[in-house]
């Protein structure tokens, strides 16, 4: 946010009736300011970022795996000279060879192409869009959302795009993903028989950060992103500030059996729909992530957010902490 967006908010918020509890002040503009007030909305309220997580970069992997494997590569065009993170092995080198497979670690994209890695990391504006027939032009390098260009024999392909202004998406070139530092270090696949409610257990007792925090870390859990762990907390009924360390035995059980329970109700949706499909998808299938100002679809509350620098979460009071609406820090911290 701005200084000037700041300043706005600010005023905004002073023009409250004094009696107007402060948490009321800084949380009235999800639900409706009082009559007169105008002007003052959180940062991030207006656009929700479909950001592709676990389901969707599974289903994203299976639809691409069905379509390039035993199929040569044609073209390789970089249109992003910053998204490429490595320079041995080339990306030219690429061309010529079989692609054997496309595989998921965590949120990454890892392609075989006959024993050379290609492995793309979409961020949160990145995705990928398929053709049957994919473009005869080079795309040109420059300030749009083009990243790469891949064709395959017969035609097809696919374009790596990005949208928004932070620009991280990353793509890699080498013989082995486990080059990569954060594909290294990659923690547990919640989606495998490894996670269980005792390896849970583990990771949460020796961690003082709170719930939300260690599950988006993604050297813990591989693959969970701001959305799903927003909807894996609502369904837990836990507060996503609650310290992981704290929970009880009963607690956690009820977190591991929500987490893995939105997270294979997701990639059941996803599958077998089309590249194109996956990111509207999602939206749909959210209790509360994206939903801000709306009820909740369990106890009819109105779900609330709390907004940080280039995102926010999403939370019911009723469900998730005993009725108290959390404070947004960054709002708080400007009304002291």
């Amino acid at each position: 946010m701005g200084r000037v967006g700041a300043v706005q908010i600010l005023r905004a918020a002073r023009r409250w009736p004094r009696g107007w509890p402060r948490w009321r002040r800084l949380l009235a503009p999800v639900a409706g300011p009082p009559a007169g007030i105008v002007g003052a909305s959180l940062p991030g309220e207006a656009t929700i970022a479909i950001v592709p997580e676990l389901p969707e970069v599974h289903a994203l992997t299976a639809f691409l795996n069905e379509r390039i494997a035993g199929r040569q590569v044609e073209r390789c065009e970089l249109a992003s000279f910053s998204a490429l993170k490595t320079v041995d092995p080339p990306l030219q080198s690429l061309v010529g060879r079989v692609a054997t497979s496309c595989q998921r670690r965590g949120k990454y994209l890892c392609f075989d192409i006959d024993g050379v890695w290609m492995v793309i990391h979409l961020s949160r504006g990145g995705w990928v869009k398929w053709y049957d027939q994919l473009p005869a032009t080079r795309p040109r390098p420059g300030k749009g959302p083009m990243q790469l260009r891949m064709g395959f024999d017969g035609g097809g392909g696919f374009d790596v795009t990005e949208m928004g202004k932070e620009k991280r998406l990353a793509i890699w070139v080498v013989d082995d993903p486990n080059r990569i530092e954060n594909v290294a270090t990659l923690g547990v696949d919640p989606l495998t028989p490894q996670f269980t409610v005792d390896a849970l257990a583990g990771l949460l007792s020796g961690n003082g950060a709170t719930l939300k925090t260690v599950l988006t870390s993604q050297s813990l859990i591989a693959g969970v992103g701001n959305a799903y762990s927003d909807e894996a907390l609502h369904a837990a009924r836990l507060s996503p500030y609650k310290k992981s360390s704290n929970l009880t035995s009963e607690e956690v059980s009820r977190l591991h059996a929500a987490l893995v329970e939105v997270l294979a109700d997701a990639l059941q949706r996803a599958q077998g729909l089309g590249a194109s499909e996956l990111k509207g998808d999602k939206k749909q299938g959210m209790a509360v992530h994206g939903r801000t100002g709306e009820a909740c679809p369990t106890c009819g509350d109105t779900i609330r957010q709390v907004s940080f620098a280039t995102k926010s979460m999403q939370y019911c009071p009723t469900c998730q902490t005993a009725g108290k609406p959390l404070a947004d820090r960054r709002l708080s911290k400007l009304l002291k």
